[in-house]
Formats: structure tokens, C-alpha cells, sequence
């Protein structure tokens, strides 16, 4: 419609043998002015005011403040709505997902546990296909198989499906800190998380194995909240062994006491965490 106008308004400039060239010049002396919902180019010369009498830009700047001021008016209903609205958060994570979103999920995957372990392995929670195959860390970007062998924790690379047999085979246990499945980690709540970690204490205390080792930086962060009641923070996480004072499964009264498993912080294995590349992760275990 615009494009329309001009040339209405250009006339004889449009396809004329005598039409007078356009330039800067030229469109100088035209300006916009709007009638309704149309625009069109009009003779600077016809406006009734002329351009150098327009308004000074400290008075449109003034009108904006002002227009800006009555916009945000408690007075303009729309805006009041949503200043007195308070933000609402979820309190779940970002990614989270309800359990009703993989009810249909049946999880087959069990604990690999047996009384007097070298270590336990600690992970989040099983994925789709590790619940629906029931064995463990079965997705192939998985690393964790892999990186078991590089470590030197088993003499060769072992296969999701003998999982069931870790205990007999190499005295190495497994386990998670949630049970339901989900395709990710980060759709599990934090709550989640840290209700967990009484029954890794307990599993802990019941197998008493010489050290369990926690397959992931999420996992540890819910075990530090649990005990010491905050957030860890920066410089007081760390991979690798951690002190004796954070020992897990601790009994420290009655006759049956026990100084706790050993506890090693590893990172994730999943192929969804890219975080750290391979070497890095690499470096983190050959310490285990």
C-alpha cells in the first residue's frame, strides 16, 4: 500500500520520457504524514508547520518520559496486574519430569550387591533402555564400562549384561541413588536426589564395602546438602578421595561399630554430559 501511494503522488516522475531524475534533493521535499491506518508522501512545502519549526527533541523526550510514566501508572489495570503478580518458580529443575511421564516404564534393573565389596559404584538413576534391558549403564555412549577397564578396576572390558555377575567376578558392587527411570538426570528433582541419600547409607552400612565410589558430581552434591545442611560451594568440591570425615555408612555406636566405606568422587559417564572431554574423565578415574 505504501509503495502505491509514492508513485500516485510521484506522478510524472514514473515512466516519463521528461521526468525530472530523483535524488536526495528531490525526496528532501516530500515527508511521510499519516491519515488513518494509510501513509503517503506529501510537499514539505503543503504541511502547516514547517520542518524547522518541528518540536525540539528535549520536548519529545519529555512526552516519552511522560507516556512512560503513564504506562506504568498503577492506575493502568493491565500493568498493575502484572507488577503486583508475583514471579512464580518451579521448584523442580529446568528439564524436570513428573514419574506419571515414564509410568509406563517397567524398570528391570536390580542392585549388583553382595556383603565385603573393594567398591561399590554409585550412579544417578537408569535410563530408558538400562530400565527396560535391566543392565546397567547399557546405552552405548555410555562410558562407564569403558572407563571401568581403562581405570584398571577390571582386568578387561566388561559388557552391560554381566553386571549381575560384578560381585562374583571382580568384588565390585552397583548402585543407584534414585530408582525411577528417566531418559536424562536433570529430570529428576533435587528432593529426589537427596531422599536418596538415607538409603545409600543404609545399603552402605548393610554390604559394608571398603570404599563406594559416586558416578557423577550431581550425586555428591546431594550427599553434601543431606550432611551438611547447603550447597557445596566451589573450593570445597573436588574429584577423587575425599576425606575420612565424609566416609559413608558410618557406625559410631554399639558394639558393631565401622569407620564407613571410603568415598570417590568420579564424573558422570554419561554420553549426554559434555562437560569434560574423554582424557579428562580419564585422568579422574586412573586415580580409583
Amino acid at each position: 500500500m505504501e509503495s502505491n501511494n509514492v508513485e500516485e503522488t510521484l506522478g510524472a516522475n514514473n515512466g516519463s520520457e521528461n521526468a525530472t531524475p530523483l535524488n536526495n534533493n528531490t525526496f528532501s521535499k516530500y515527508l511521510f504524514s499519516e491519515s488513518g491506518t494509510s501513509r503517503r508522501l506529501t510537499r514539505a512545502s503543503n504541511l502547516a508547520t514547517p520542518l524547522q519549526q518541528a518540536a525540539p527533541k528535549t520536548s519529545l523526550k519529555r512526552t516519552n518520559q511522560a507516556s512512560l510514566e503513564t504506562f506504568l501508572s498503577p492506575n493502568s489495570s493491565p500493568v498493575k496486574k502484572l507488577k503486583q503478580s508475583p514471579v512464580q518458580f518451579s521448584p523442580k529443575g529446568k528439564g524436570y519430569a513428573p514419574p506419571s511421564k515414564y509410568a509406563h516404564l517397567v524398570n528391570n534393573l536390580t542392585d549388583s550387591l553382595a556383603p565385603g565389596l573393594i567398591c561399590v559404584f554409585i550412579g544417578v538413576n537408569p535410563g530408558i533402555r538400562t530400565a527396560t534391558t535391566g543392565h546397567a549403564y547399557n546405552h552405548p555412549s555410555n562410558l562407564f564400562w569403558k572407563l571401568l577397564h581403562s581405570s584398571g578396576c577390571t582386568p578387561r572390558r566388561c559388557r552391560p549384561e554381566e553386571d549381575g555377575d560384578m560381585p562374583e567376578l571382580y568384588s565390585l558392587g552397583l548402585t543407584n541413588i534414585v530408582s525411577r527411570p528417566t531418559k536424562d538426570a536433570s529430570e529428576l528433582s533435587k528432593e529426589e536426589m537427596d531422599e536418596g541419600v538415607a538409603v545409600l547409607e543404609e545399603k552402605t552400612r548393610k554390604f559394608r564395602p571398603e570404599a563406594v565410589a559416586i558416578v557423577g558430581k550431581s550425586i555428591w552434591e546431594s550427599v553434601w546438602r543431606v550432611r551438611h545442611g547447603k550447597k557445596i560451594s566451589k573450593h570445597e568440591f573436588r574429584y577423587g578421595w575425599q576425606d575420612e570425615s565424609e566416609n559413608m555408612g558410618l557406625v559410631s555406636e554399639g558394639e558393631d561399630q565401622w569407620p564407613g566405606a571410603k568415598v570417590f568422587v568420579a564424573t558422570t559417564t554419561s554420553g549426554l554430559a559434555a562437560g569434560m572431554r574423554p582424557d579428562e574423565k580419564q585422568e579422574i578415574w586412573s586415580v580409583l
